[in-house]
């Protein structure tokens, strides 16, 4: 009966039960809408457009919400199993933890997507991106769908008389697990990886924004970097902020003894992470008539969030690794 799980469990049903009437209301546009059409049906059509435009950008706001909440209460719920330090061994106690987690992971992204499409669309006259959003959604739906599944199964599955593994079990750099595996990668060749990634991502940015072309590039440079920086929290950026060299846990920097830091640190990321990568989205888009004052506009903003968000998590990860008296 925890409070954040309560909010977490309905949140999600709302917005599963938001998404397929979007989803209904969106394979009507997707059939019948035609903009030169003055019928009953168009008009009703746009009318709904409105409000599902609106709903959904609320319910994808609460979306991007309940990835920290999630992870904030499986950390707040480790007290409840033997074995458990953090959210590592909360989301190891039944099959459906990490599934969710990374599920929910993935749709913050597709969300963010979609909620940036909807934003261009609505800023032209002629919506000249309503089927291919409208279709995006159904796809985002089922993922959605997928995600209230599992994470119900999570939290109905939770027993307490489980012993679960602890955070320094799963990531030891000794294990027989995934996990194990990037705990167990050499910390400098991959701060190598880690801040090129950066300065390249930064470095296909102030191009973008200086010629205007390389979105796409800019987009798979950040989900290029994206995947080295979880990567680099496992291998090397967590060492620096527990000062051990053997605890690699993604998830204690979330607590209050490391000043919450993992929630700045992983927003960063992320809110870097959507803004790249929807400049690449956008990039498609381009060549319509409508959208060629809209979408550069739109990317160049995108493209200066998505710098400062890479330059914001290199900075927080740099600070211990610059002014601690740690060293590997």
């Amino acid at each position: 009966m925890s409070p954040a799980i309560i909010a977490l469990v309905f949140g999600s049903f709302l917005v599963g039960a938001f998404v397929l009437y979007g989803s209904a209301v969106g394979w009507r546009i997707i059939r019948s809408w035609d903009l030169a059409s003055g019928s009953e049906q168009q008009l009703l059509l746009e009318r709904r457009t409105y409000l599902v435009s609106t709903i959904l950008n609320y319910a994808f706001a609460f979306e991007i919400f309940s990835l920290l909440l999630y992870v904030y209460t499986a950390d707040h719920l480790h007290n409840l199993f033997v074995g458990a330090m953090c959210a590592a061994g909360s989301l190891n106690v039944n099959d459906y933890g990490y599934p969710t987690l990374v599920i929910k992971m993935a749709n913050v992204f597709l969300c963010g997507i979609w909620i940036v499409l909807n934003h261009a669309d609505n800023k032209a006259h002629d919506y000249p991106l309503i089927k291919i959003k409208y279709k995006f959604l159904i796809a985002v739906a089922v993922s959605l769908l997928i995600e209230v599944l599992l994470q119900a199964s999570y939290f109905a599955g939770l027993k307490a008389d489980v012993i679960t593994s602890c955070c320094g079990t799963l990531f030891s750099e000794h294990g027989e697990t995934y996990t194990s595996d990037v705990a167990g990668l050499p910390p400098k060749p991959m701060m190598i990886f880690f801040f090129l990634s950066m300065v390249l991502c930064l470095r296909v940015g102030v191009h973008f924004l200086w010629t205007g072309k390389g979105g796409k590039s800019l987009s798979a440079m950040t989900v290029m970097a994206v995947v080295f920086s979880l990567i680099s929290i496992i291998s090397f950026i967590s060492l620096y902020f527990y000062e051990l060299p053997t605890h690699h846990c993604p998830f204690c920097v979330l607590q209050r003894e490391y000043g919450y830091i993992g929630y700045a640190l992983y927003l960063a990321l992320f809110v870097a992470g959507i803004s790249g990568a929807s400049v690449g989205v956008l990039e498609s888009f381009k060549g319509k008539e409508s959208m060629k004052r809209v979408i550069p506009c739109l990317q160049k903003k995108l493209c200066i969030v998505c710098m400062s968000g890479f330059t914001l998590f290199a900075a927080i990860s740099s600070y211990p690794m610059i002014f601690s008296d740690f060293v590997l």
